[in-house]
This record gives structure tokens, sequence and C-alpha cells, in this order.
């Protein structure tokens, strides 16, 4: 395990986060990415724990986007909206860094002890400002939410309630003068009324994204999403831009027998047009 520190003042300490009001002293990195990762252009990507299987396939898509643009993606390895930014921007092979309420040494939450892992065996870095052997407290994560967005540019809101540690998150960036950005929710979701409000309050929509790689100054990377010319897909990319649907809804929507359907979701699948979750079908967000 290769842990480093790096005190304010020194070269390697992130000079967007010593701009904040109230910087670390000191940042504890473990991973084998060089220190310079925390100096390249970053986005946060932050929301609800207990989010939704739209809210889970959002903040992969964003993150995976904004990593193969060249972005680091850098979030909180909390369960819900912070781990899938994690994996999507793994997905892209690009880089991604975890801040940590607690200890270096910590994984935490236990579950995503393995994600952790991927993270600083790749390109990746989890930092904290608490030493080794501290360990997790409630009190110590709306401070942590300071770096996440005093490392970034720009701090993205998937999904949040009206009281979220991701609006903490959001207000940080606020202070730090830095863009923030939230996706549209349904009106009537508790999971919405978080972003929402950010959106009333002057936000900036995240509809594509070419959104977020627009806040960053960044230019998309040219990738081809084959859309498949066949019919049945076709039909079943028709049905879904009414919203997400089970296979039952599609089957009724399109009149495709059970084989053929099945096909075209599979065909869809691998050329990255739709996403499948727990069941339910989505169109992936434009790039």
């Amino acid at each position: 395990m290769t842990i480093r520190s790096i005190r304010r003042g020194e070269d390697a300490y992130p000079p967007l986060l010593a701009q904040i009001p109230d910087p670390p002293s000191r940042l504890w990195a473990r991973g084998e990415a060089p220190l310079e990762l925390l100096r390249r252009p970053a986005v946060a990507v932050v929301g609800a724990r207990a989010c939704s299987g739209y809210g889970r396939t959002v903040a992969r898509e964003l993150a995976t986007e904004a990593a193969r643009a060249g972005a680091v993606v850098v979030s909180g390895l909390a369960r819900g909206i912070d781990g899938e930014a994690h994996r999507g921007a793994l997905a892209a092979g690009g880089a991604t860094i975890a801040v940590l309420g607690c200890g270096i040494d910590r994984d935490y939450p236990a579950a995503h002890a393995e994600l952790a892992r991927a993270i600083v065996d790749t390109d990746g870095l989890l930092v904290s400002e608490y030493e080794p052997g501290i360990e997790p407290a409630p009190w110590r994560f709306p401070a942590r939410n300071r770096i996440i967005a005093g490392l970034a540019l720009a701090t993205i809101v998937v999904e949040a309630r009206e009281r979220s540690g991701a609006l903490i998150t959001a207000d940080f960036a606020l202070e730090d003068g830095r863009e923030v950005l939230a996706v549209p929710g349904e009106i009537t979701s508790a999971l919405s009324s978080g972003t929402n409000a950010l959106l009333r309050q002057g936000a900036t929509p995240v509809t594509r994204a070419a959104d977020v790689l627009e806040a960053l100054g960044l230019d998309p990377t040219p990738v081809t999403q084959a859309t498949p010319d066949d019919p049945a897909a076709a039909a079943v990319l028709d049905a879904l831009e009414a919203g997400a649907a089970s296979a039952d809804e599609l089957a009724r929507a399109t009149s495709l027998g059970a084989g053929e359907l099945a096909a075209a979701l599979a065909m869809l699948e691998l050329a990255g047009a739709i996403a499948v979750e727990d069941g339910t079908v989505r169109r992936t967000i434009a790039r």
C-alpha cells in the first residue's frame, strides 16, 4: 500500500484546492498514480446514496464521457451516485479520485473495498485530510465534501433530496466560485427535490454529456456509437422516447415477439444505445 502526504505549499498540492477558504493543511494520498493527477482538470459527480436506477445510469454515463474527454472524475466513494461515478471513469479507462471521510488506510464503506482497490490499482487515487488510523465519523463527511468541491472545476449533482450531503458539496462549490450543474428529475420524486431546487437557483441543467464537457472547456472524444439499422431496434428506440420501460411494456408498445424483442435489446445494448438495469430499459444520455 503506497501512501504519500502532501503539505499545503508544496508543489504537488492541488492548486484549485489551495484556493478554497479552508484548505486542508495536509493531504494524504493512497495509490500508485502520480500526484500530478491532483492538478489535472477535474469534475465532481455527487448525489444520493439511495439513488434510483435512472440516477445510477446517468452518473455512470456522465462520468464515462468526462473521463473519455480527459477529465479526472472526483467523488466520495459512497454508495449510490458516488460509486457509479467512479465506476464510469474506470470503465472509460480514465482517472478518478475518491475523497474519504476517514483515515487514508480505511476502505469506507466496506462494501466498496473492491472499488477502492480498483481505483488505486489503475490510474486513480484515494485522498483524505485524515492520517492513517482515523475512523469514519458522521461529522467528518460534510467536512470531506469541501475537498471534493475544491478539487474540481465544476460539481454535478445527479440526484439529491432536500437535505443531502450532495447539496453541501454544491454549496462548497458555489462558495469556491466554481460552476454547479444539476440533472433535472421528476417533480414528484423526493430524489429530485434537491437537484430541481438547484436548477431554480440558477444551476446549469445537464441534459446531455456535452453540457458537462462545455462547463469544463473540453471537447468530446469521438466515439462511434452504431445505431443498428434494424426495424425492431428502431421500434424499441422509438418506444423509449417516452421514457424508460420494462420489457413487457416494450413488447406491448412495439408489438414485437419475445424472441425478436430480446434480440433487439441485445443489439442496442451492445451498441451502447440503451442501458438495462433491474428489468428497466432506458435510452442512454445523448453525447
